[in-house]
């Protein structure tokens, strides 16, 4: 598929690409009648021939944009949405099957609505929302619900609407409430524009200080480790093969050995094998102090 038929489908679609052209383009494509929907279909399954997927897709892509308006109360750019919506229809043409006697529309709709779902469920927050279906529904549908009932504000969930709402979507009312708060808090985005910059293309993003060291800064981090590393082996060397396992297994192994233990493996007190490892300790500081 060329450069432009992928812009258009979406791969590469951006914020920077106008939204307005994107849709005024879309509508060039015919929608196929069913007959013809099915024939193509029955086609690509058979040879994967590139122009018929460009043909079922295209005549596709005002439904993903359909789906997508059903979602933009979520905060999240319509244009991320619409792409994400056009890889889950990508995936429907591959993997229809003519035989099972769905329209390509109906099979593909399920695909663009669960790859748009995920992306948004992916970016609504840091913290985990929750993955089992009926927290999924209930994230989906909370909003929808409170329309339903002319809810504006908090002071109209009672416990009875709360119950309500719970029973309906097979949820716990601590649930639907804390859903509700996660839903008012929206974390936001980072790519998010800000609307009184006098750069259109200012995101929150370019206000965030980069914390992460330079290249001197790494180099200079590297070259005292090294330095470190040397001089730790040096004092080392002044230690003893017991001295030297008695101060490992204390002190720099994960599981310390216990001072029984090893007053069992040298045959001394413990009391003995407390003093070999802090006189140990004693010879590296001063051999380290030394060095420095």
């Amino acid at each position: 598929m060329d450069e432009d038929a992928s812009n258009l489908i979406g791969l590469d679609f951006s914020p920077e690409y106008n939204l307005a052209r994107y849709l005024q383009n879309i509508r060039k494509f015919p929608i196929l009648e069913q007959d013809e929907e099915l024939n193509l279909a029955v086609q690509y399954q058979k040879t994967h021939d590139k122009k018929i997927s460009y043909k079922l897709i295209t005549s596709h892509l005002r439904l993903v944009v359909k789906v997508v308006a059903k979602y933009k109360g979520y905060g999240l750019p319509i244009s991320e949405m619409i792409a994400e919506g056009n890889i889950g229809l990508l995936y429907a043409v591959e993997r229809f099957e003519p035989s099972k006697g769905f329209r390509f529309s109906t099979y593909a709709l399920w695909w663009i609505k669960a790859s748009v779902q995920k992306y948004i469920l992916n970016s609504w927050s840091l913290v985990k929302l929750g993955t089992t279906s009926a927290q999924k529904k209930l994230f989906f549908n909370l909003r929808k619900i409170k329309n339903q009932l002319n809810l504006v504000d908090d002071r109209d969930m009672s416990e009875k609407v709360l119950n309500k709402i719970a029973n309906s979507l097979d949820v716990s009312v601590q649930d639907v409430t804390d859903m509700n708060t996660r839903l008012k808090s929206h974390d936001g985005s980072l790519n998010t524009v800000l609307q009184n910059s006098s750069d259109s293309s200012t995101e929150w993003m370019d206000f965030i200080s980069d914390t992460k060291p330079n290249q001197e800064e790494c180099l200079a981090y590297s070259e005292t480790m090294q330095y470190r590393r040397k001089l730790f082996n040096k004092a080392l060397s002044v230690l003893n093969k017991r001295e030297k396992d008695i101060l490992f297994k204390r002190r720099m192994s994960e599981k310390a050995t216990t001072l029984d233990d090893l007053s069992k493996i040298y045959n001394i007190s413990k009391e003995r094998v407390r003093q070999i490892e802090l006189n140990s300790i004693k010879k590296i500081t001063k051999t380290v102090s030394e060095a420095a």
